[in-house]
């Protein structure tokens, strides 16, 4: 094992530094606190806010399942959404029968001369080894992307393309997620109906 003397450009600056503070900067679903939103996310305003609600999923399970969901998307000042989903199963009682699928990942408008537009690039991230690259629309209340790209792990599922579509209708997130998995089509993978409960 090499010593300090082996290098010589000493030891790192911060290898006796002190402590530091808790994260010093704020992230929020609240519009009414926190940092202020970005103006380039003024188009995908009406999405940040935490959600919560029902939804069913199918393909590629073999049988069709009820869950329970809750998306937050929040901004901490810059010019992106921060999205975090995670799901759980309902037993035919609405009671908790286990836990389903998490992702995360995060929205960003596309600048056209420094103003944004109508179009959007998001990436999302899963635990089973996926990791996605989409491109899309957002048109006031309705958002629309499709995958540009798709990777995943050797033990991976094995998503090969993706298309969401989100929507504001009387005040509720709904969505409706396809998928395809190593040569098939686009197939229904999970859609949900989804209340504000805060921001």
């Amino acid at each position: 094992m090499s010593g300090e003397q082996d290098n010589p450009l000493g030891p790192p600056p911060w290898l006796n530094a002190p402590p530091v503070d808790a994260y010093p900067y704020e992230d929020t679903h609240d519009l009414r606190v926190g940092p202020d939103l970005h103006p380039s996310l003024l188009g995908l305003l009406p999405f940040v806010g935490l959600w919560r609600g029902r939804g069913q999923g199918g393909f590629p399970a073999e049988e069709d399942y009820n869950f329970a969901q809750e998306i937050r998307i929040s901004h901490d000042g810059r010019d992106f959404l921060r999205y975090e989903s995670r799901a759980w199963l309902l037993d035919d009682e609405s009671q908790p029968l286990g836990q389903a699928l998490t992702e995360s990942g995060f929205w960003r408008p596309v600048l056209v001369d420094g103003r944004p537009g109508d179009e959007m690039e998001a990436t999302m991230i899963r635990p089973d080894g996926v990791a996605e690259l989409y491109l899309g629309k957002a048109a006031t209340t309705r958002l629309e992307m499709g995958t540009d790209a798709v990777a995943y792990t050797p033990s991976g599922l094995h998503v090969t393309g993706g298309h969401r579509l989100f929507g504001i209708v009387d005040a509720a997130l709904l969505y409706a997620h396809e998928i395809s998995i190593d040569n098939s089509k686009l197939t229904p993978h999970m859609s949900a109906r989804l209340l504000r409960i805060g921001g």
